[in-house]
C-alpha cells in the first residue's frame, strides 16, 4: 500500500473511527485525540501485512481509547456536580440509522458510563458496529470466549438500564416542542403532563459554570427549577447526538443545551449542558457514521 492509499484508507475510515472513540469515551475532544494517536500509529506500521484497513483500525482506535478511558474514569470522580456527555450537533440523515441514532444518544451514553471499561468498549463493537467476537478480542485482548461472556454481561446491564423502546425522533419532536411551549409560557399543567413523576434533571457546569450540583428528582422539583427558565431564558430547537433537542439562550448567546430521555411518552431525563469547554462543538456538525 502506497502513502496515499494509506491516508485515503485512514480518512475512508475517520468517521467510523471518530464514532467508535466517542461512544467509548463521550468526549468529542477526547475522541479526536485517539484519532490522532491511530494516525500516527497506522502512519508507522508496515502497510504491506495489513490485510484489512478498517479491522485494524478500528482495533487500534478501541485500544487507544480503553486506555483514555481509563484515566478519565479517576479524572470523574472528582469531577465538580453531575457529568453529562459532550453533546455534538449532528447531521439529520444521522437519525435516519435508528440504531446509529440511539448509540450516541445522550440516554444511552450515560447507560454506557455506568459499564466498565472493557466491557463498554465490547458493547460498542458488538452491539453497534457489529464486529465478530474474533476481532473484538483482538481489540481487548481478551480471547473470543471471554469476550462472549462480557458482551452477554453487557447487554444484560444495559438492556436493564437503556430506555424501554427506542424513540422515533419524531416523537421526541413532537414532545420537546410541546415542553418549550410549557416552558417558555409558564404552564405548569401543561409542563406536568409531559414529564414523569420520577422524572431526573441532571446539569452539568462542571464547576465553571453555576448548575445544580446534585442530581434534581421528582417532576414537582424539577418543574419548580424549569419555572425559572420562563422569561429568562429562550428555547431554540436543535439536534444533538442524533436526536432532537434545545439550545437554551440568554440575551442571544449560549446559556446550555437541553436533551431528553423519553419513556412512553413522557420525560423521565433531562440532560442540560452548561460546562462551556463541552460546547464549543455546537456552531457545526460533527459527523458520526457505523
Amino acid at each position: 500500500m502506497q502513502p496515499q492509499d494509506a491516508t485515503e484508507a485512514f480518512t475512508a475510515h475517520r468517521n467510523l473511527l471518530f464514532t467508535v472513540a466517542y461512544e467509548m469515551l463521550g468526549s468529542a475532544a477526547d475522541a479526536e485525540d485517539v484519532l490522532q494517536e491511530t494516525w500516527l500509529r497506522w502512519a508507522d506500521v508496515d502497510h504491506a501485512t495489513v490485510r484489512e484497513p478498517r479491522a485494524y483500525l478500528v482495533r487500534t482506535a478501541t485500544r487507544q481509547a480503553l486506555t483514555r478511558l481509563r484515566t478519565l474514569r479517576r479524572r470523574r470522580e472528582t469531577y465538580v456536580g453531575p457529568w453529562l456527555p459532550e453533546p455534538l450537533l449532528t447531521a439529520p440523515d444521522v437519525a435516519e440509522d435508528v440504531e446509529l441514532a440511539d448509540s450516541v444518544s445522550m440516554a444511552m451514553l450515560l447507560v454506557l458510563e455506568t459499564l466498565a471499561p472493557t466491557e463498554r468498549a465490547v458493547f460498542v463493537l458488538r452491539e453497534v458496529f457489529d464486529l465478530c467476537y474474533e476481532e473484538i478480542a483482538e481489540a481487548v485482548d481478551k480471547s473470543p470466549a471471554a469476550v462472549r461472556q462480557i458482551a452477554h454481561r453487557a447487554r444484560l446491564h444495559v438492556a436493564a438500564r437503556r430506555p424501554r423502546a427506542i424513540v422515533s425522533p419524531a416523537e421526541t419532536r413532537d414532545v420537546l416542542e410541546a415542553f418549550r411551549g410549557a416552558v417558555e409560557t409558564g404552564d405548569l399543567q401543561g409542563l406536568l403532563d409531559l414529564i414523569a413523576p420520577d422524572v431526573v434533571l441532571l446539569a452539568d457546569g462542571g464547576g465553571v459554570v453555576q448548575a445544580a450540583p446534585a442530581p434534581i428528582v421528582g417532576a414537582e422539583q424539577v418543574a419548580r427549577v424549569l419555572g425559572n427558565v420562563t422569561g429568562v431564558l429562550s428555547l431554540r430547537p436543535t439536534r444533538v447526538n442524533g436526536y432532537p433537542a434545545l439550545t437554551l439562550l440568554q440575551d442571544g448567546a449560549v446559556h446550555s443545551v437541553m436533551a431528553v430521555r423519553i419513556d412512553d411518552g413522557r420525560i423521565t431525563g433531562l440532560y442540560a449542558v452548561r460546562n462551556p469547554e463541552k460546547l464549543s462543538r455546537l456552531d457545526r456538525e460533527t459527523a458520526v457514521s457505523r
